[in-house]
């Protein structure tokens, strides 16, 4: 049974777990050539794009940082509707790269149209908007912004965070002409935290070579060199990638659409129980597939919920930032099964009744 029922990290079945015990391999060897190249069609595979999939040895924000530096020439438009667009902005800012930020409000979706009227208004080469916003439970239209987007400017690159979507959501990267598909592990990958994933398409590769300083660490061209020989420029994080190795098959054996089903059917469960006791926080139409932000129009106490749930060992998280205590968010994602979250809400069914 599911304990974490967060935005992440999530659970994580024991046979993966155990996958992390293997004996060490050197990470230029042949064994670990075989290794990372079985991970490397199987990531593209679930990220649905025929580019490289880069891995590191980060969270997600590594990979902001990357596509930043390695994508944007002039100026970039963030799109900012909760806290992990924000992430994208202060990133940038923290770089020293011209960053616009285009805002939004928190519970409600990026406005495909108002992307493209900023994007007419001011020269950007880069478009940075998050997929999956687990601050307020939005879903963001990516096919949607980026069509419109390349229509003002063709030659603009599209980041998008998809942290806490990739794995459990169906994202057409190359369909919807995303250039830098970035994600991680502990989400709906339901890996241990400390790997990144990136889908990098041409372009940005192409962008990178105008680009003096790029850091070392997460330069793309750098990565590029040594994947191509199924290799990484600094030592892997080899216990994690045997874990990842394990997981794809896990992930393939379940079936893609299956996967997204099932998310999508602890989406509904989760939105039906929340209307009729509270209210939901995200707009209609754009909720998470992956968390419901509940708004607690009951006013309980959120600390104390989790402490009635601590004795059946499951938890719940707080709202993100202004919105703590005024919203609660129930992650289901990853290896979470229906089954799992009715138990969960049925626990916390038990607590409302306590309090009235």
């Amino acid at each position: 049974m599911a304990r974490l029922f967060i935005p992440g990290p999530t659970d994580v079945a024991p046979e993966i777990l155990e996958a992390q015990a293997q004996p060490m391999i050197g990470h230029r060897s042949q064994a670990f050539a075989d290794l990372f190249g079985r991970i490397q069609g199987r990531l593209r595979q679930i990220l649905k794009t025929d580019h490289r999939v880069y891995v590191t040895a980060s969270s997600g924000s590594g990979l902001q940082e990357a596509a930043l530096r390695n994508g944007v020439a002039h100026r970039v438009l963030v799109c900012i509707n909760g806290a992990f667009g924000d992430r994208w902005f202060k990133v940038a800012t923290s770089n020293g790269i011209p960053t616009d930020p285009l805002q939004f409000e928190w519970g409600q979706p990026v406005d495909p149209d108002q992307v493209a009227h900023a994007l007419k208004a001011k020269r950007y080469d880069a478009l940075a908007v998050v997929h999956n916003e687990t601050s307020t439970g939005i879903e963001n239209p990516i096919a949607e912004i980026g069509a419109l987007a390349r229509e003002v400017n063709p030659e603009i690159l599209l980041f998008v965070d998809a942290v806490s979507s990739a794995g459990g959501v169906d994202i057409q990267t190359d369909a919807w002409g995303v250039d830098v598909l970035l994600t991680s592990s502990q989400k709906c990958f339901a890996l241990p935290p400390g790997l990144a994933f990136a889908a990098v398409s041409d372009r940005v590769l192409e962008r990178a070579k105008k680009i003096p300083h790029r850091g070392w660490y997460f330069d793309f061209l750098l990565l590029e060199k040594y994947i191509q020989r199924d290799m990484t420029p600094a030592t892997p994080a080899i216990s994690l990638l045997y874990a990842l190795d394990a997981q794809l098959d896990r992930i393939l054996s379940e079936g893609l659409q299956a996967r997204f089903a099932r998310h999508q059917r602890m989406a509904e469960i989760a939105r039906a129980w929340a209307s009729e006791r509270f209210a939901l926080f995200a707009a209609a139409g754009h909720r998470s597939k992956t968390v419901t932000t509940v708004h607690n129009t009951r006013q309980i106490d959120v600390g104390e919920l989790n402490t009635f749930l601590a004795q059946y060992e499951m938890s719940i998280a707080n709202g993100y930032g202004p919105f703590k205590d005024k919203t609660f968010r129930i992650g289901h994602m990853g290896e979470i099964q229906p089954a799992d979250l009715e138990t969960l809400l049925a626990h916390i069914d038990r607590f409302l009744e306590r309090q009235a």
